[in-house]
């Protein structure tokens, strides 16, 4: 299968049909290029604000993204459909019926329509000191004719036991979309994302919004490079990088993925981390006891 993941500019819009044709005219760019799988990154949803004039406060940024969300949301699935392909769909804030508070969600969707969605599990200090976004619900695995998909949303992918959840319920790829304001806070991600890659023997993919949206008190600067990552060994380039992207240049990258190269690396590779994990797990337990000096 051939991937494409977004480095995406954030835009103003007065018109819905203005918001419709950016993501018509990326969705169709990537499937005229072949792509059967499409990674959105986090946050893209919230240029939705700025159709209600609500992109430069913070809270009602919120409920105006989290108001259309159900129709950006319905409008990728039906061009996932047009086109026969599956999406991740950009992520943004969604006020569920039992939640005082939004949780930061993305939609996969495909050829036969809306098959499930990912919440944020840990949010950084800007989502819950001063944004006071709250976590979802539990990350699940989504199987598709192209394999075994998990996301983790930018911060998520940072922290090993989630990507170890995933790889536990069978993922074979890990998407990762991010929105991050500065070189440190991609590389981050970036780093996060490789590392779940080995850790998992599988191919993570990163999708970051890249460009200045200053109307934006949230996201007014973006940072970052798409990039598709495998395990560096066998049958994957050495430096785990399967495709890269220019930082900040806006833009599809893509990359040819085979689900078996992810099976043979877990079976055949220099090194085992993924069948090894739960050595390390019981090791690390073992850590700090005591024992009998001379």
């Amino acid at each position: 299968m051939k991937i494409a993941t977004a480095a995406y500019p954030l835009d103003q819009f007065t018109e819905w049909a203005d918001y419709a044709a950016k993501q018509i005219h990326w969705v169709r760019e990537a499937a005229q290029a072949g792509a059967d799988l499409l990674v959105f990154p986090e946050y893209g949803r919230i240029e939705l604000a700025t159709l209600q004039a609500a992109a430069g406060d913070l809270e009602a940024s919120l409920h105006a993204a989290s108001d259309l969300a159900q129709d950006a949301d319905h409008l990728m699935a039906d061009l996932a459909q047009g086109y026969g392909v599956h999406i991740l769909c950009p992520s943004g804030p969604v006020f569920d019926e039992d939640r005082a508070r939004p949780v930061n969600r993305a939609w996969l969707v495909g050829p036969d329509g809306f098959l499930d969605y990912t919440d944020k599990q840990v949010m950084t200090r800007f989502e819950r000191e001063q944004w006071d976004v709250v976590p979802g619900d539990p990350l699940q695995v989504t199987e598709t004719p192209l394999g075994k998909i998990g996301v983790l949303i930018c911060y998520d992918a940072e922290f090993p036991l989630l990507g170890r959840a995933l790889i536990e319920q069978g993922a074979e790829i890990i998407l990762t979309p991010s929105c991050t304001d500065a070189l440190a806070g991609y590389s981050r991600v970036r780093i996060g994302s490789m590392a779940r890659a080995l850790e998992g023997q599988c191919v993570t993919v990163h999708s970051p919004t890249v460009g200045p949206a200053p109307w934006s008190p949230a996201l007014d600067e973006n940072v970052g490079a798409a990039a598709i990552y495998g395990p560096p060994d066998l049958g994957f380039p050495p430096t785990g990088i399967l495709a890269e992207g220019a930082l900040n240049e806006p833009g599809w990258v893509l990359a040819d993925i085979d689900i078996d190269a992810i099976h043979r690396v877990r079976a055949e590779g220099a090194v085992f981390n993924h069948a090894h994990w739960p050595e390390s797990h019981d090791r690390a337990s073992q850590s700090g006891e005591q024992r009998d000096l001379p």
